[in-house]
């Protein structure tokens, strides 16, 4: 019976190896699960901790255990990990574990198919269109999209609703991307003005690149550790980027940034660019450095610096760059993301009077969706029914429930 023994067998060593196996060949014909394989089929002579340590011996044992069987006995050895990249050779083997098979994050069919799974027991709105959330989800685990609709069902709870609506799937999923909305965090009016701008150079940007996804939605509402947020979403996933999609968005990360130069002046700028210079850099060194998009430095790959010791690889792996180079990089990397701050600069100039619109319907709406976004810039207002204030649970009554500041009519 497979379930009898389900062991974990990581510091009580060989002994609890050979065991197992005893057990199984008992039991055949059986299968051995073993999960986070590398907790003992790590590299072999990392080296740091003598060779003899715990872990050795136990994957030794289990190496001989795997080897030693005959065709005849029925015994399928199945494991699973997150890390194959510090498993032992000897492991992966044919004859040890013969077959690999790679579970990525699913796709776009398959996150719908997840979410389905996961939206059996909630009760859904009619409204609930099962393809915009999976589309809206890319990168997503399975664990992270039953998180999602454990989200919105709470989202719905708090609500007290008996169905959860496409709204509580589109907030769950800001919380779960952006982190939670914080209400607390007062902000002065000038600090919203400014958020405004920012934001509204994001997106003004994001319509007016050539290469990008389209604007899902703006907010100034804080959020995680964000003032404010604009939120792409791709048409389908992206297995790779182009060039030209890569400039586009360095020039949308140095929106926000370039927004408030523009309108307030340069003494005026906050440190609110903070993850935006971050995120362009990280970008910018990816690209000169990994893929190859440097004429001076050509198609090469260059590694940092550094290597992790303990992630069991040997302790000399350290593939430095010469100084000469390392100063090249920094000049490209910034090159890169100066040009972006330029082209920034060039189209929101040109562009003041759609900031200036986008930014007052920021202020006014808080949060605009993608088409609202595009028709505030047309001169369109966005439509909001008052639906999601606190007290439009009961019925709908015709006049307002709290007076309107104001004179009074007699």
């Amino acid at each position: 019976s497979g379930s009898d023994f389900v062991e974990m067998f990581v510091g009580v060593g060989a002994s609890r190896v050979r065991d197992m196996f005893e057990q199984a060949k008992k039991n055949a014909p059986c299968i051995i699960f073993i999960d986070e394989i590398d907790a003992v089929g790590r590299h072999r002579g990392a080296g740091l901790g003598g060779g003899n340590d715990e872990r050795e011996q136990t994957l030794n044992q289990l190496l001989v255990e795997m080897d030693g069987f005959d065709p005849s006995e029925a015994i399928i050895v199945i494991a699973s990990t997150n890390r194959p990249d510090v498993l032992d050779p000897a492991l992966l083997r044919p004859g040890r574990f013969d077959r690999q098979v790679v579970v990525s994050n699913p796709d776009i069919g398959g996150r719908e198919r997840i979410l389905r799974v996961h939206m059996k027991n909630v009760p859904l709105a009619a409204d609930v269109d099962v393809k915009t959330v999976a589309r809206g989800t890319p990168g997503f685990s399975g664990a992270d999209l039953a998180n999602l609709v454990n989200e919105a069902a709470l989202m719905a709870a708090r609500k007290n609703r008996r169905m959860v609506t496409q709204r509580d799937f589109e907030d769950a999923k800001d919380r779960v991307m952006m982190g939670a909305e914080r209400k607390s965090m007062a902000m002065t009016d000038d600090e919203k003005r400014l958020t405004a701008y920012h934001e509204g150079g994001h997106a003004l940007l994001a319509l007016n690149v050539p290469a990008t996804d389209p604007v899902h939605k703006a907010t100034i509402i804080p959020r995680g550790r964000a003032l404010g947020m604009v939120m792409q979403l791709p048409e389908r996933d992206q297995l790779s980027m182009s060039y030209e999609q890569m400039t586009s968005r360095l020039v949308i990360l140095m929106g926000g940034r370039m927004a408030e130069e523009l309108i307030f002046g340069k003494d005026k700028i906050t440190s609110g660019a903070s993850s935006d210079i971050d995120q362009a850099t990280r970008l910018a060194r990816a690209m000169v450095t990994k893929w190859g998009f440097s004429d001076k430095l050509g198609v090469v790959s260059y590694g940092e610096n550094q290597d992790e010791v303990f992630l069991g690889h040997s302790v000399s792996r350290t593939q430095n760059v010469s100084e000469e180079t390392a100063r090249l990089i920094d000049q490209e990397v910034k090159a890169l993301v100066q040009n972006a701050f330029d082209e920034a600069r060039r189209i929101l100039t040109e562009k003041i009077d759609e900031l200036h619109i986008l930014a007052k319907a920021l202020l006014e709406y808080e949060t605009l969706s993608g088409d609202e976004i595009i028709n505030v810039i047309k001169g369109v207002a966005p439509k909001r029914e008052e639906a999601d204030s606190p007290r439009a649970l009961g019925p709908a009554v015709a006049v307002p429930i709290s007076p309107r500041p104001g004179p009074e009519p007699a």
